[in-house]
């Protein structure tokens, strides 16, 4: 079988969870089947990567979106992928709206099956229009058209193939699969490794709160910021947080941040680049609690990469996390109602306190998360169940 993967992010140029998700699947998807990745941005070994029509450089970066989907799908049609004998693929896989168009116009063209994994949802995302503008309404349009026409759709999660069911109903939910985002236990390990998070700017000896993800208002890092408040005294707070949606809100983060810093006499160390892989490893396995504050989540898979580095978790019981995060047994999940953001941010605070006046306890979830990721998230698990829908999308 040989399968052509759309998306927009791949090595080394990935900012979020879906770049992390494909990383690894094609890794492992190779091991199975024969993967042409196709992708955005530079030009690099191994894929076809391209880059939206610079006629469009002035117009809202949806239209250049859309410029990137048209190349994708001719590509395809014209069976280009880098290799030699220019045979197509039997099937396209994409991932997120911004790829997505691409596999329909290549199942319109060619009748070839389309697969879209579901990484998240625009309905659930309404934020988007501050990043997007008008922009938004075309993702939302494009992702209802290419879900509801796809051969299949994967869910990362139980609770994510729920609420794809409920925005799109008219979905056959014979076509929804899940198949759970994975981690690759090897890479995310505990390590030993106080001069790394030294040079980070982080005392390995003080006991700290972690956050890792994007500046958005889907990751929940302002009330993160405001449970900060309450925590209590020599206890740092670590912040791998960048890439803000808009400048509004990065703003609003550096005022957040600010007030923090003059309200404890503790450390609040924001570390607003990229960071390597290996130094995020260092700082999962040497905090003492890493907390996600998301108000949506379709799975987290930060969760799952502090879980496989030994760390408890404390995080909001939305989406998929509650499919990740054992509550009581792995960390604590707090409930999120949108209607009650103090009571949220008061019970991040509770439950990070729980643990941190609890080391013995919180080792003792740490080291049953890191089980739990290992023997329920590999990523062979997850390439041989997307090779499975797959054929199920071939054979229907």
């Amino acid at each position: 079988m040989r399968v052509a993967l759309l998306t927009r992010e791949y090595p080394p140029e990935v900012y979020g969870g879906a770049g992390v998700h494909v990383d690894f699947l094609v890794q492992h998807l190779r091991r199975l089947v024969d993967v042409d990745v196709h992708c955005f941005g530079a030009a690099r070994r191994e894929v076809s990567a391209y880059v939206p029509d610079p006629e469009l450089a002035s117009a809202n970066a949806a239209l250049g979106t859309l410029s990137v989907d048209l190349r994708m799908a001719a590509a395809l049609a014209a069976g280009r992928s880098g290799r030699t004998d220019g045979s197509g693929p039997d099937l396209v896989h994409s991932h997120t709206w911004y790829t997505n168009f691409a596999g329909h116009l290549d199942h319109l063209v060619s009748g070839r099956p389309h697969v879209v994994t579901a990484h998240s949802l625009e309905p659930l995302r309404p934020w988007k229009a501050e990043q997007l503008g008008g922009g938004y309404a075309v993702s939302s349009f494009v992702e209802r058209l290419v879900f509801t026409g796809a051969d299949a759709v994967i869910a990362v999660s139980v609770g994510m193939r729920h609420d794809v069911l409920a925005c799109y109903p008219e979905l056959d939910p014979a076509r929804v699969h899940v198949v759970h985002n994975g981690i690759d236990p090897e890479l995310y390990a505990p390590v030993d490794a106080p001069d790394v998070v030294a040079r980070l700017g982080v005392d390995p000896q003080l006991p700290y709160v972690l956050f890792v993800g994007r500046i958005t208002r889907q990751k929940g890092l302002a009330h993160l910021l405001a449970a900060a408040h309450e925590l209590p005294d020599g206890v740092a707070l670590v912040l791998a947080a960048g890439a803000p949606d808009t400048p509004e809100i990065a703003e609003q983060t550096a005022r957040e941040v600010d007030q923090l810093r003059r309200s404890r006499r503790d450390p609040v160390i924001w570390l607003d680049q990229m960071v390597a892989r290996e130094d995020l490893v260092a700082l999962f396995s040497h905090a003492t609690v890493f907390a996600c504050p998301s108000v949506y989540e379709p799975l987290g898979i930060v969760n799952l990469e502090a879980m496989a580095c030994a760390t408890p978790v404390v995080a909001s019981a939305v989406g998929g996390i509650p499919e990740v995060v054992e509550d009581g047994r792995t960390g604590l999940l707090v409930a999120y109602d949108p209607q009650r953001p103090e009571a949220f941010e008061r019970g991040l605070a509770r439950g990070i306190t729980e643990l941190l006046a609890d080391p013995d306890r919180a080792r003792r979830m740490g080291a049953a998360g890191r089980v739990r990721a290992v023997r329920e998230f590999g990523w062979e698990t997850v390439a041989r169940r997307t090779v499975d829908v797959y054929e199920a999308a071939l054979g229907s």
